[in-house]
């Protein structure tokens, strides 16, 4: 997987010994999470996620280290041993990789540790649905794998066509316009897919024709359904993201102040449900999703 954008930022890789890797989920749509990685290289400036080093790495910048779960997929087979037993279907519920990192960042190219979990999961015969979502064009290598698990389901979060803007924000990660390839390879290859548009990019919403041409694409490549997420702004992720687009883009502050808005958010939320039903394009809970409570992090778990 070559990271992509600007030149490469110098970052740090700590190999650890995890306690455990799967965790019971405060996800809407997940019962269990695996978190192969502490930290994203992709290290995207609205990432919601970078509370996740504040013990770890204090002083270190979201992006800047990562730490590799070792041991990942023997504690997998193991926890999962233990929770399966006794049980007539070898089924816990969703299992979801991934809530607070990307699971095909680069560095799974070098550790194989999500492959590594998928592979498990296959050799234990897991029946539940087993979820993946990922930035990256990464995903396809562990197709063979994929098509082994009964009940699998490949979402990319794509959160535009690839203006520059976007590029800043998500600097390393796939380019956009591999992203919506990977959705039609995946798709082709038999594969359940569905995109995460989220979160809606305060610039890029403004520019709604070419939302609306996000979303055609987004149904070109034969998604079942779509996520749509607005942007969270509470106060440390906002801090971030502003100290950064302050530096590079001050034009566009004012933009996302205006997310913040309910006006905002309802005005928009009219125009995205328009124009997904004129594609009949089905969108997960029916309506765009906002988090706006802080404490919906704590149970995002590591």
């Amino acid at each position: 997987m070559v990271e992509s954008g600007v030149s490469a930022m110098e970052y740090a890789i700590k190999e650890i010994i995890a306690s455990s890797i799967l965790s019971k989920s405060g996800l809407p749509d997940a019962d269990w999470v695996i978190n192969p990685y502490i930290g994203c290289r992709f290290g995207c400036k609205y990432c919601y996620a970078a509370f996740v080093g504040r013990f770890r790495h204090p002083n270190e910048p979201w992006g800047s280290y990562v730490d590799v779960k070792m041991n990942a997929p023997e504690l997998l087979r193991r926890e999962l041993t233990q929770k399966l037993k006794g049980k007539k279907k070898r089924d816990i519920g969703t299992i979801f990789l991934s809530s607070v990192t990307d699971p095909y960042q680069g560095l799974e190219t070098k550790y194989k540790i999500t492959r590594q979990c998928l592979q498990v999961l296959v050799d234990m015969k897991y029946e539940g649905k087993v979820g993946i979502l990922t930035k990256s064009h990464g995903v396809l290598r562990d197709i063979d794998l994929l098509k082994k698990l009964p009940n699998v389901e490949v979402g990319l979060t794509v959160t535009s066509t690839g203006d520059p803007i976007s590029k800043y924000l998500e600097t390393y990660a796939s380019p956009h316009e591999l992203r919506l390839a990977t959705l039609r390879k995946l798709h082709d290859a038999g594969i359940a897919t569905y995109a995460f548009v989220g979160p809606l990019l305060p610039h890029f919403v403004f520019q709604k024709r070419h939302l609306a041409i996000l979303l055609k694409k987004l149904k070109e490549t034969g998604v079942g359904y779509i996520y749509l997420e607005h942007i969270n702004l509470s106060p440390p992720i906002r801090a971030r993201l502003f100290a950064d687009v302050s530096k590079d883009y001050p034009q566009l502050i004012a933009q996302f102040e205006k997310a913040q808005s309910q006006k905002y958010r309802d005005i928009l939320d009219r125009f995205l449900l328009a124009e997904t039903a004129k594609l009949d394009l089905k969108v997960a809970h029916a309506k765009p999703i906002y988090h706006l409570d802080k404490s919906s992090w704590a149970r995002l778990k590591i």
